[in-house]
């Protein structure tokens, strides 16, 4: 089956803003295809079309509407731009499904992940995880103690957003790439896991509004060292260690790892309480990060990653008895 024609889909959306464009590029294809925009002028834009189906209009301008709420604590975060009447968001087709389409200000600079691997010295990668760590508690800052409007509609990623019997990114434990034996395990683990997350507390002091998908390729080191956060597309309710828990997750297998983290929560606490006990729970949000993740790759064949489900499937296998024996139950 031919892959549809992004590119003009994105040409006739583009139609709605009131701009004259020079180029139009893809620069990435995951939950939404996004392009690098360049004007007549010089101006450059990125330009998404959404995943059909992911998000109700209402959650995307929720979206913006945190965004624009976080600019005010000058927290550096994406600018959308509007279309000729005025929306946040266009309409788009991709080969006849209907999607949304949003544009936001391009932001110069490079991601941290990418800085990380481009031989800086470790204590380059210890700075920049202490950086991160400060990112996030001046978010969670923000979110803990503001009030949506009446009409926001983001998600809940609680224990049935994240372990219930339809989570958010779709049931992992029936994903094709298991077999028989890992299928009936995780679906163990599935309803174990759901129960621990009942458990946990929902105060605004560990849960509110979070990033929840703040790694360091959605950070972007513009002029200065400035930090930018991208990406927001899975912004929701959610713990505040899951937003730490995903800052870590690419780099378990580091040696460095144990000194990542503590690089992370140094920064953090710098702006923002963290009990032990909250720390203590990233590795189990590590765990239900990767069963997550599963069940979000399982989803998607289209985007051509055949070894990624069995890799996560075998770190959940070896990671699971450890991270859940220090819970009761």
């Amino acid at each position: 089956m031919p892959e549809p024609d992004y590119a003009a889909a994105a040409r006739a959306a583009l139609n709605a803003w009131d701009l004259d464009v020079a180029s139009l590029e893809i620069v990435s294809h995951s939950e939404n295809v996004v392009f690098a925009v360049t004007a007549q002028n010089g101006e450059r834009f990125v330009f998404r079309l959404h995943r059909p189906g992911y998000h109700s209009l209402k959650e995307l301008t929720s979206e913006q509407q945190w965004t624009a709420a976080l600019r005010k604590e000058g927290i550096d975060v994406p600018v959308p731009r509007a279309t000729r009447s005025g929306s946040l968001y266009g309409e788009a087709s991709v080969a006849g499904v209907p999607c949304y389409a949003g544009m936001l200000e391009w932001v110069e600079g490079e991601t941290m992940n990418s800085l990380m691997t481009t031989g800086q010295d470790r204590a380059g990668f210890l700075q920049r995880f202490e950086s991160l760590g400060g990112l996030l508690a001046t978010l969670h800052n923000q979110a803990s103690s503001w009030k949506p409007p009446v009409d926001f509609q983001r998600r809940q990623l609680d224990a049935a957003g994240l372990m219930g019997a339809e989570p958010h990114w779709g049931p992992f434990w029936l994903a094709r790439r298991l077999n028989t034996a890992q299928k009936n395990r995780f679906a163990a683990l599935r309803e174990r896991l759901h129960d621990i997350l009942t458990r946990l507390d929902q105060s605004t002091d560990e849960y509110s509004l979070i990033h929840a998908d703040l790694h360091p390729g959605n950070v972007v080191v513009g002029e200065g060292g400035r930090l930018h956060i991208i990406d927001f597309d899975d912004a929701a309710f959610g713990w505040h260690s899951y937003d730490l828990a995903v800052a870590l997750k690419n780099y378990q297998e580091d040696p460095a790892f144990s000194a990542y983290q503590g690089a992370l929560l140094k920064g953090y606490r710098r702006y923002r309480a963290l009990r032990e006990e909250q720390a203590a729970l990233i590795p189990l949000f590590l765990l239900i990060r990767a069963l997550a993740s599963i069940g979000w790759a399982d989803a998607r064949p289209e985007l051509g990653h055949p070894e990624y489900v069995p890799r996560l499937a075998r770190d959940v296998e070896t990671k699971a008895e450890a991270t859940l024996a220090v819970f009761p139950g």
